[in-house]
């Protein structure tokens, strides 16, 4: 049902400034990276940007050549049936292990069969394994 691994999200701190996601996923795009999950949100004057690449080691050389200060976090990368429940399915396997959710962010289509959810937790090796059950 619901499949689990561990993985990395690459966290950028900007300053919040007009076109500055479209100059960092120019830098991405350049290289021929694919984006499979990106969240991004204003604190301050900052902008915080997350991203789950196909190549975090490239993606990072790349925006650090830029000068964009950025780093990897651990995260869980989940594969979830694209229906309805789903999301509370998994919420509630974290709840009942008392695994709190610091971030989660998802992307699917309509279409799409699949959905891919990222989220930090407070154990990400738990929840890995607790996902998987």
């Amino acid at each position: 049902m619901l499949k689990a691994e561990l993985g990395k999200e690459i966290v950028i701190k900007v300053i919040n400034d007009i076109g500055i996601l479209a100059d960092i996923t120019r830098v991405v795009a350049d290289m021929g990276i694919s984006l499979l999950a990106v969240t991004c949100w204003v604190e301050g004057a900052n902008g915080i940007i997350h991203l789950v690449t196909d190549d975090n080691l490239r993606a990072t050389d790349a925006l650090r050549k830029h000068h964009y200060e950025s780093r990897e976090a651990k995260v869980v990368v989940a594969e979830l049936p694209h229906k309805p429940g789903m999301l509370k399915i998994l919420a509630e396997k974290l709840k009942a292990a008392k695994i709190d959710i610091h971030h989660l962010y998802a992307t699917t289509h309509s279409s799409d069969a699949k959905c891919l959810t990222v989220l930090s937790t407070s154990d990400n090796d738990r929840a890995v394994v607790t996902l998987n059950k």
